[in-house]
């Protein structure tokens, strides 16, 4: 029997403005800046790769809390990637995840699934170095 693969489809075009490109995937289309030339009116492409990243963070977790009957109320993720100009890649990427309504040992729990389980999370951390800071807020 073969095992099911998953394929992710995104494609990104011209969007008449030099560092500027309109990406669509599934129909909805987002603007995307190069990340030397930011503009305010749309994420740059570090901006939207480290977004995806904290996004996943979000959703996963949300969903897992809720299917699991964690009593989660609020979650928020920030993301910094660290990179020296001159290299194409991340040194160091760091992210916060402040959650509401649950004990510290549950929103621990709960990012260790996410980590275990997010594909962009999984990936990046095979070749930079990820620290993560949990902590839990009031309701």
């Amino acid at each position: 029997m073969a095992q099911e693969i998953n394929v992710d489809t995104v494609r990104s075009k011209s969007s008449g403005t030099i560092g500027r490109s309109t990406t669509t995937g599934h129909d909805v289309s987002i603007t995307l800046d190069a990340s030397g030339l930011p503009q305010p009116d749309g994420l740059t492409n570090s901006e939207a790769f480290l977004g995806g990243i904290s996004s996943c963070g979000v959703t996963m977790i949300e969903l897992h809390a809720q299917e699991t009957g964690v009593p989660l109320e609020r979650l928020a993720v920030t993301i910094e990637g660290s990179r020296d100009p001159e290299v194409a890649h991340y040194h160091a990427i760091h992210m916060r995840f402040e959650m509401a309504g649950v004990e510290q040992t549950q929103a621990e729990d709960l990012v260790k699934m996410y980590q275990g389980r997010c594909p962009l999370y999984g990936t990046v951390a095979l070749g930079v170095k990820m620290t993560e800071t949990v902590v839990t807020v009031p309701s």
